[in-house]
């Protein structure tokens, strides 16, 4: 018990505030879905907000930049394996399918959502939910809860943590899209709340899929049923 303790990826304790937290993010998520369907303008608060962060000027554009990169494909990849990495070498191979899965269904989420929702913006280009929000929220969120685990973070403190690594990331990286133009607003806070729902779930999967996988394991091989046993001593017999 004490080894499973130390490489689940979703605490025990955290479970049902993090599920409650994944049904409220899924919900937002359908709303502001059906809200923004088949629309290419901002809403008021897009306008306001673009007003607010756009047009970033030296060294806050280069800023933009980076984090943007950090949620394309060579950029995802490069920092997903370098977690990856880190977590074989510290012998976290579940830390390591959890960083894999997590943003592989956090991404494809994000992916299969913008032909259904149809918003645009910039002519045809999809736009929500955010894809690049969603990915460094989802990497914040599995990080934190990695680290909440292995430092034995308590429930409130944990939830706290947690939830403000993903939210502080959120917040970078829409930053980052609405002053490069690359999305509204209220894109950037659908994929928030994106990996806010997909996160926990792929967690718990990933724990309950691992812990199966040690309990046959370890309980090895079944003992053949007594019958067999005795038949087999009988043939042994002069």
């Amino acid at each position: 018990m004490t080894g499973r303790s130390a490489s689940v990826v979703l605490p025990p304790s955290l479970r049902l505030w993090f599920g409650l937290i994944a049904a409220l993010a899924a919900l937002v998520v359908v709303v502001f879905g059906a809200a923004y369907a088949d629309e290419s303008e901002p809403s008021a608060t897009d306008v306001r907000i673009w007003a607010a962060v756009d047009g970033v000027g030296a060294p806050w554009r280069h800023v933009a930049v980076v984090t943007d990169f950090l949620g394309e494909p060579g950029g995802a990849v490069l920092l997903v394996a370098a977690l990856v990495t880190g977590c074989l070498l510290l012998r976290d191979p579940r830390a390591a399918v959890f960083l894999v899965t997590g943003t592989g269904l956090t991404v494809g989420t994000t992916t299969l959502l913008k032909p259904v929702v149809g918003r645009t913006i910039h002519g045809d280009n999809l736009s929500y939910p955010s894809g690049h929000t969603a990915f460094l929220t989802a990497i914040a969120l599995m990080l934190a809860l990695l680290a909440t685990g292995r430092l034995g973070l308590g429930r409130a403190v944990g939830v706290a943590f947690v939830f403000a690594a993903g939210l502080v990331a959120g917040a970078v990286m829409g930053w980052a899209q609405v002053a490069l133009g690359s999305h509204y607003a209220t894109d950037t806070l659908g994929g928030w709340c994106t990996a806010l729902a997909v996160l926990p779930v792929t967690a718990w999967l990933v724990d309950r899929t691992a812990d199966r996988l040690a309990h046959r394991r370890t309980d090895g091989p079944a003992d053949p049923p007594p019958e067999r046993r005795v038949g087999a001593g009988r043939q042994q017999c002069p």
